[in-house]
């Protein structure tokens, strides 16, 4: 394969590998919302490192965390619910995030590249980002893993036993943003969410421990990639896009497997 082809999947795989074990946290703590709405506001960070001059992961990076920071002040209040509050900050952050970009007359910015992805655009730099960000993300995840498995079960219980809730929640919140800011360019904005959820969600219906499914929904992702990429140059058609419809292929496999082996029993 060419070199492009090479770096396209060793950053799908990269991202898929780190996704895997994340996206998992996300379905058990029912956060997949949560998810969807950092993914949109990205957009504004893209439009802030092109103002700015900044790599264009760390302006979704900052934009991700000042919507997580917003989100727990607005919190404190008990007039709106955390599902209203994230449909106000997320749409709000998309919108001025476009409406900044069509502000910048000087600037070609291909929209569809950062709504959509492009991931047979990947340098040699994304990788370094890829991989380094989805080890410190997986790192971040291993150090939490326990605690932040005790407060899925039971957040009272487990702060009853001292688990510090508020700031392993934050951190949690943290690893998502990061994975949004590296998965950019490979998924799209707006289905990045999808990577994080259907992996996991196919795994769910196959896994006994926690652990087993964080793996499986990584083994997962990872032919989603293989195979999204390899329809995408089949059939030219966009890359970001053929990677969710290959996991969503794989989870409706899943659910005709899991079918089956019920009338069986």
């Amino acid at each position: 394969m060419d070199d492009f082809l090479w770096r396209a999947l060793l950053g799908g795989i990269g991202i898929a590998l780190v996704a895997g074990p994340l996206g998992s946290f996300i379905i058990w703590r029912r956060m997949a919302y949560f998810g969807d709405s950092l993914a949109h506001s990205a957009l504004l960070g893209v439009a802030f490192g092109f103002l700015f001059g900044v790599d264009l992961q760390f302006g979704v990076l900052a934009v991700c965390m000042l919507l997580v920071l917003m989100l727990v002040a607005l919190q404190q209040q008990k007039r709106l619910g955390a599902d209203t509050l994230l449909v106000i900050l997320a749409y709000s952050a998309l919108s001025i995030g476009l409406v900044a970009v069509s502000f910048m007359e000087s600037l070609r910015v291909d929209l569809l590249s950062y709504l959509f992805g492009d991931i047979l655009a990947i340098g040699p730099v994304d990788l370094v980002w890829i991989y380094g960000g989805g080890a410190v993300t997986l790192a971040l995840l291993a150090a939490i893993w326990r605690p932040l498995l005790a407060m899925t079960v039971h957040e009272e219980l487990a702060r009853a036993e001292g688990v510090p809730v508020a700031a392993l929640r934050f951190v949690f919140m943290l690893a998502i943003a990061l994975v949004i800011a590296i998965a950019m360019k490979i998924i799209g904005i707006l289905l990045i969410t999808s990577l994080l959820i259907i992996p996991a969600a196919t795994a769910r219906r196959f896994a006994r421990t926690p652990e087993q499914m964080a793996a499986l929904a990584s083994l997962i992702g990872c032919l989603a990639v293989g195979g999204g990429l390899a329809g995408s140059l089949r059939f030219d058609t966009p890359s970001g896009p053929s990677i969710v419809t290959a996991a969503a292929v794989l989870f409706l496999l899943s659910l005709v497997a899991g079918g089956l082996a019920s009338i069986r029993r």
